[in-house]
């Protein structure tokens, strides 16, 4: 009897007609069918490219609220060894936030600067240097964050003395951050630890400053009777 040739398409080396050829045929069948994501779910896995590292900016006056910039991401800290004040500038007809070493500590807001692109951040703060922080000194660091820095008053361009007021529209975008960031109890510390208030300048008709954020009713009284317990005077602008 002749015996029939047939073809190895196994790869193996067995004839595919064959029972050998049919078991090896089939595994690899399933072999195309075989998913490693699947796998990787019934052995509790994710593969997923390592989250990237970001320098980042600690903010504590106007840049806790997110709406007057959009770096991400972000998330609350707490930063020990500054404190947060009013600071006159040769720069600035008016009083802005500024930080300072100290044994204190402040609440306020990690965000990213991708691509270590601090042009525009430094534009908007060219009244105040960059300092980096030591990450011990920050609370709940986040691990996205590769290195810490903060705007602090330049010195150089310091004012010796407080003649200005400071605008309450500034006030409300700062007091609007640092309610959506830390509740009520958040704001009432912005003002506890905050030092070296002066007068109020009420400009909310007409808002002087450039980032300036629409408060709601209920934010504005807030600010308001923060301002009259530190027995803050107030302007009409």
């Amino acid at each position: 009897m002749t015996r029939r040739i047939l073809p190895d398409l196994t790869g193996f080396g067995y004839p595919i007609g064959t029972s050998a050829g049919k078991r090896v045929y089939d595994g690899i069948r399933s072999l195309h069918r075989f998913r490693p994501l699947a796998l990787g779910r019934q052995l509790g896995h994710t593969c997923r490219m390592a989250d990237p590292r970001h320098p980042a900016f600690f903010g504590y006056g106007s840049l806790v609220n997110r709406a007057t910039h959009d770096y991400a991401p972000g998330e609350p800290a707490l930063l020990r060894g500054w404190r947060r004040t009013w600071r006159h500038t040769r720069l600035r007809p008016w009083p802005y936030l500024s930080a300072e070493p100290a044994e204190s500590e402040i609440e306020g807001l990690v965000a990213a600067v991708p691509g270590d692109d601090w042009a525009l951040l430094d534009q908007r703060e060219a009244a105040y240097r960059r300092h980096t922080l030591a990450h011990e000194h920050i609370t709940s660091s986040p691990g996205w964050a590769d290195r810490v820095e903060i705007y602090a008053v330049d010195e150089v361009n310091a004012a010796k003395a407080a003649v200005h007021p400071i605008l309450l529209s500034y006030l409300d975008t700062v007091v609007q951050g640092f309610l959506r960031e830390f509740g009520e109890a958040g704001v009432a510390r912005f003002f506890a630890t905050t030092t070296s208030w002066t007068a109020l300048l009420d400009d909310r008709e007409e808002p002087i400053y450039s980032r300036h954020q629409r408060a709601t009713a209920s934010e504005r009284a807030l600010t308001d009777g923060h301002a009259e317990a530190l027995g803050l005077a107030r302007r009409r602008g």
